[in-house]
């Protein structure tokens, strides 16, 4: 846990509007989330931290924008601050059904069809709490390395969890990327797109949260949804119904999902098989 907010205060709700009550939820890691009911009976979730790093809502907000105007289903933003982001109330256990999971592939495929000359985004993002570096880069190979596993070296919880040997297997790995993975366009990505960040409006259809947004290379997502579980065979097979992989595209999917887990360990530290699924996947392809 990154120091969530455990008790509601009033001032962490959308400014002058009168809370009723606050309920929190469940499944914060990096912030704090609550159910709340305001005075005229509406019911909004709110995201809080008193510990935000400064734009980190701002740039939230903004990236759930971009999913929608692109054809992703997202939650509307009603009010955003530097401590909260408050968002309009869905539902947090999605229907574990065929349609469900085919509906979000679809979903997914459709916004991976929206594509860019570079790599990046015109601004740095958030991926938890740590700074997601954009700086455009015209080659996806370079850009994944330099700006999706190299600079994670830099976070001290990484440094004390991997040795010298680990640290060396990442920069080998980073120089064998273009023989590793194959040449892709970069597209629209949401960036964190694990199974909590896929909830369901009222009706049962996909609504996509807590996005990290960028332009890279669609396997990047599919990789987290893939690597992270409780993501259905449904869901990729709907997904590359629209858009076919390139072969081989399950043996990659731990290796683009060395981002995700270099970016946990150094938010959490050496937490559960981390840094065993690292070396594992280093010892496999380094």
């Amino acid at each position: 846990m990154l120091d969530p907010d455990d008790v509601w205060s009033d001032d962490l709700g959308p400014s002058g509007v009168v809370v009723r009550s606050a309920e929190k939820l469940d499944g914060g890691v990096a912030n704090s989330t609550w159910r709340v009911t305001l005075a005229d009976g509406e019911v909004v979730v709110v995201k809080t931290s008193s510990t935000a790093p400064d734009g980190l809502f701002a740039a939230e907000a903004a990236g759930l924008e971009i999913l929608r105007e692109h054809g992703l289903r997202t939650p509307e933003m009603l009010a955003v601050s530097q401590r909260s982001l408050t968002l309009e109330a869905l539902e947090p256990a999605k229907p574990e059904t065929d349609r469900f999971w085919e509906a979000a592939g679809r979903a997914i495929a459709g916004l991976h069809g929206t594509t860019s000359p570079k790599f990046g985004w015109d601004h740095d993002g958030w991926l938890g709490r740590l700074p997601q570096e954009n700086d455009w880069d015209d080659d996806g190979h370079r850009f994944f390395a330099t700006r999706r596993i190299l600079r994670y070296f830099r976070e001290p919880k990484l440094q004390q969890a991997l040795d010298t040997a680990d640290l060396a297997a990442l920069e080998r790995l980073c120089d064998r990327l273009g023989d590793l993975l194959p040449a892709a366009p970069a597209v629209l990505t949401h960036g964190d797109l694990w199974h909590a960040n896929i909830i369901a409006t009222a009706d049962g259809e996909p609504v996509f949260i807590d996005p990290a947004v960028s332009w890279t290379w669609a396997e990047v997502d599919i990789s987290m949804a893939y690597c992270t579980g409780s993501v259905p065979e449904r869901f990729f097979a709907a997904y590359h119904e629209l858009r076919p992989p390139e072969p081989g595209w399950r043996e990659r999917m731990e290796l683009l999902n060395l981002r995700e887990r270099l970016c946990v360990l150094a938010h959490f530290g050496p937490t559960g098989d981390c840094v065993a699924r690292i070396r594992e996947t280093l010892d496999r392809f380094a």
